[in-house]
């Protein structure tokens, strides 16, 4: 026999469609991808709905969309409508991941290698 309660809670298509508000984007645009960092710039407040006190909880160190969306259990794309959300109340801070350190040319490398072998 099926627990009604328990389906609600394990992300059925209702439930993410009432934790997002039906909306598929946050109130603004946000360019928001798997590796963005999010931290928040507080703790959760108080009349917060449970999934954004969720994630301000999550973000007091920086995560990536992607693992904000793994800790909750939910699909990214409600995770970036919820972020979107906090995001607009500026409850949390994004930025893009450090980059990799950017390689010289390969050319330039061979010719250091090339000088260096002719001292």
């Amino acid at each position: 026999m099926s627990n009604p309660g328990r389906d609600w809670e394990d992300g059925t298509p209702e439930r993410l469609y009432v934790i997002t508000g039906g909306r598929s984007g946050g109130s603004l645009p946000t360019h928001l991808d798997l590796v963005t960092l999010i931290i928040a710039k507080s703790g959760p407040r108080p009349g917060m709905q449970p999934e954004h006190e969720a994630i301000m909880r999550l973000c007091q160190s920086p995560l990536s969309v992607a693992e904000i969306s793994a800790y909750l259990g939910l699909p990214v794309s409600v995770v970036t409508v919820l972020l979107g959300d906090l995001l607009a109340a500026r409850h949390v801070l994004s930025r893009p991941p450090v980059a990799p350190a950017k390689l010289p040319d390969l050319a330039l490398i061979e010719a250091v290698i090339d000088g260096l072998r002719k001292l």
